[in-house]
């Protein structure tokens, strides 16, 4: 009788499906393909796109993702799932107007592109320092890197942010020459927003990391910019609204910053899975190839797993 509720529920979000032994399929929402190759699988509460490859562990996170309210509530009753008030947070993110509390920033003075075909001969060290951390042509075109030849940013790389409008709204400068102790220098703007949300894919995996460089060698990543993600911030937001598979990959020495944002992400039911880093090695230092290699030995971590390592580490 379950079996047969959840399926209605399916079919009302997903519409009528076909019949392959034990499966079912559905067309899909995500590449919206237009033959139905959306297997859906009740008995094993799992479902695959044979075309865009998207897929999950738990058909609560279709339900939650594309139903309605009621749609959810019903099938959290027929699941057994009895925490309603996270889903009404759930809820509240949805349909909550977020103010656009952004400030529009310039660059900086002295602001030099890095994408440019012909490029200065001033530029030779930033390039220089850029290669040595192994980032890419693709990479410096991808985040619009460039450099600063004069001003308080003069002898740093920039690492613009953009946001949904293309319009800076932070930057990162780091000083290429290690000349100074501060090697980092940012704008005194808030970090209260989505690191180049411009060019954040959120029908895919999104790799949660800390630094801008680490962002680099990920991908399709955000940088928390060194802070903790707090509930109320704009990046917790909607990573709960658009409800992507989240990767968190955050260096050894920050391991109880990433415990607290895994608790926090499993309290919204997010599907969130952790990428073992070894010690001694930070993601910036990794090549896209090996961070691809951990990121496929990734766990995806449920409540039962988490609790049980935590208890584990109280002992």
């Amino acid at each position: 009788m379950s079996e047969t509720k959840k399926v209605e529920i399916l079919e009302q979000i997903l519409g009528s499906p076909s019949h392959s032994g034990s499966e079912l399929l559905f067309k899909c929402p995500f590449c919206d393909h237009h033959k139905k190759k959306l297997s859906v699988n009740i008995a094993k509460n799992a479902a695959k796109c044979w075309i865009c490859n998207w897929s999950t562990p738990n058909l609560t996170r279709i339900v939650k993702r594309l139903g309605d309210y009621s749609q959810i509530s019903l099938w959290n009753e027929l699941c057994g799932i009895i925490e309603i008030g996270e889903y009404d947070k759930i809820f509240q993110f949805e349909n909550e107007v977020l103010e656009d509390k952004e400030e529009v920033i310039q660059l900086p003075e002295g602001f030099q592109s890095l994408c440019n075909r012909d490029k200065s001969l001033t530029s030779l060290k930033a390039r220089r320092y850029l290669k040595e951390r192994g980032i890419t042509n693709e990479d410096i075109l991808r985040w619009k890197i460039g450099y600063a030849v004069s001003g308080e940013y003069e002898g740093r790389v920039i690492v613009p942010s953009f946001n949904n409008d293309g319009k800076v709204n932070f930057f990162v400068g780091r000083r290429y020459d290690d000349s100074d102790w501060s090697k980092y220098k940012n704008p005194d703007v808030s970090k209260d927003i989505i690191f180049n949300e411009l060019y954040v894919d959120w029908d895919v995996d999104v790799v949660i990391v800390e630094g801008i460089f680490d962002a680099i060698k990920a991908g399709n990543a955000i940088p928390l910019l060194g802070s903790t993600l707090k509930e109320n911030s704009k990046l917790f937001k909607d990573l709960i609204r658009r409800d992507p598979a989240i990767y968190i990959a955050l260096d050894p020495d920050a391991e109880r910053k990433a415990e607290k944002l895994i608790k926090d992400l499993l309290n919204y039911d997010a599907e969130v899975y952790k990428i073992p880093v070894p010690d001694g090695k930070d993601i910036g230092d990794m090549s896209h190839s090996e961070f691809l290699e951990r990121k496929s030995e990734a766990k995806l971590i449920k409540d039962t797993d988490y609790f049980l390592i935590n208890k584990i580490m109280g002992i």
